[in-house]
């Protein structure tokens, strides 16, 4: 059993070797690009995405709002100069509404609010994110990466799983794109321990968290399959792109990460690229939908992700944990 100091050195260590191993892949292939005929998709979608203020987050929004879909942009973090640029770069209704995915709460007010005004959802993106920050919990006493990146995103997928069933239909089914990260390959699932209480480490958090929704993201398309409904799940990985989920790496990386993120890490639009292929490309309709996406392709991923045990355990474990105290 490692000492709580070694666990966080050796936790980070892995993960920077991750990403490290990540980024010289990233930087010997070919950048994937939306197709040309991304241009013809402006059929009124209604999409929700997440944290959508900034980053790939935006790029995914603006895209898709410049694309004829109705965008709403669930973000704790508002701002009026964004929602400006984005309103005087589109021809669609685009709005920001209040989410805090760290407040259990706010997640329910979301979609009672959204619920109210009877529109259908085509499209839930799932991108908001933490990383690394320093130990600290949710409104609701979650660690703060899974609360975040998982159990919000959880909770609200669930919640509205029912409008994007009446959503969607046989060859235009509704999606649900959680936008992961390959660092849920360093991740693992105690689910005796999911708020990492027994040994603490952000960097193992991170991982944790990301790997819990991939699993999620798995399960719940294997669910709504099995149960005919017209509505895919899928997980992407954007790859290392330059945006503020980096500020909390450790000092040294932060300060090289500036120079280095410019020269070999994607931009936001490049990262938003694969994101949008499996949010909108008729491709990917019915059995051709679900899986892990990176760089445009399918790609592999750990086998606990697809270990139908460990999804309904975790599936069940965070039900429990949403019915208030």
């Amino acid at each position: 059993m490692f000492s709580p100091v070694l666990f966080r050195l050796v936790s980070a260590i892995k993960l920077y070797l991750l990403g490290l191993k990540v980024l010289v892949i990233q930087l010997f292939s070919k950048r994937f690009e939306l197709p040309g005929w991304f241009s013809l998709v402006s059929d009124g979608k209604v999409a929700i995405v997440t944290g959508g203020g900034r980053g790939i987050g935006y790029e995914v929004a603006r895209h898709m709002a410049k694309l004829g879909a109705r965008v709403i942009i669930g973000t704790a973090y508002n701002s009026r100069r964004v929602l400006r640029t984005l309103f005087e770069e589109t021809l669609s209704p685009l709005e920001f509404k209040k989410l805090d995915l760290a407040s259990l709460q706010s997640v329910r007010q979301f979609v009672q609010s959204f619920k109210e005004r009877d529109l259908p959802l085509n499209i839930l993106v799932n991108n908001a994110g933490v990383m690394l920050v320093p130990e600290a919990c949710t409104e609701n006493g979650f660690e703060l990466h899974f609360g975040v990146n998982y159990l919000g995103h959880f909770l609200l997928t669930c919640l509205l799983l029912d409008t994007l069933k009446l959503s969607g239909k046989s060859g235009n089914f509704s999606r649900v794109v959680n936008v992961s990260s390959s660092a849920h390959r360093n991740g693992e699932i105690r689910l005796n321990d999911l708020n990492c209480r027994q040994r603490y480490s952000a960097h193992a958090a991170y991982c944790h968290s990301k790997l819990a929704q991939l699993i999620f993201s798995s399960h719940l398309h294997r669910e709504l399959e099995q149960g005919g409904f017209p509505v895919s799940s899928c997980a992407v990985d954007p790859g290392m792109v330059d945006t503020s989920l980096y500020r909390h790496l450790w000092t040294p990386l932060r300060l090289a990460h500036g120079l280095v993120s410019r020269l070999l890490f994607r931009t936001p639009t490049e990262g938003a690229a694969t994101v949008l292929y499996a949010a909108l490309s008729p491709t990917l309709e019915g059995k051709c939908g679900g899986g892990y996406w990176a760089n445009g392709r399918r790609d592999a991923t750990t086998p606990l992700t697809f270990d139908p045990e460990v999804q309904q355990l975790l599936w069940e474990t965070s039900q429990r944990l949403l019915v208030p105290q």
